[in-house]
Order: C-alpha cells, then structure tokens, then sequence
C-alpha cells in the first residue's frame, strides 16, 4: 500500500473527503516530525510509538575498493510497535 492507497482507505473508513483524509495523513506525518526534531517521544495506545535513536559511528569497508571508512555517527527515527498492536497478527 502507497501513500495515495492509504490515504484513500482512511477516506474512506473515516467516511471523509478524500481532500480531508489528505490533510489528516499530512498533519499526523508533520506532527510526529516535528515533535521528534524537537527530542520528544510520540506515543500512541494500542499502536506504538516514535522516538529517535542514535546511531554511534562506527568502521565499515567500501565494498567496492575494499578500503576502511568510518561511517560518522547519526540519528535515526524508529516505531516501536506495541503489544496490544503486534498481538492482532498472533
């Protein structure tokens, strides 16, 4: 499922406009962005929640010259899935 697929079926589940449901998806992406930019953790029942982690740096190889590197350190967003969630696939 793509975004417009999946904005189409909250349209159409929440018995919305499709311009409505657009918004909706947009404004939830910007909000978890933008708390996670600002250090918070985004939580949501029965779903999961967002949060960033970091990344230490580390050694690698360029696999094509085989040459070491070391690749810097970095943050990285991460959903965590809760058990109320992952359960309704058990």
């Amino acid at each position: 499922m793509n975004k417009t697929e999946f904005i189409k079926a909250v349209a159409k589940k929440a018995d919305i406009s499709l311009k409505d449901a657009t918004a909706a998806v947009e404004a939830y992406v910007e909000v978890v962005a933008e708390a996670l930019k600002a250090g918070d953790k985004v939580a949501i029942s029965n779903f999961g929640s967002y949060e960033i982690k970091d990344k230490p740096a580390r050694d690698g190889f360029n696999p094509i010259t085989k040459q070491h590197i070391t690749i810097a350190a970095s943050k990285a967003p991460v959903l965590k899935f809760g058990k109320s969630f992952k359960d309704m696939f058990n």
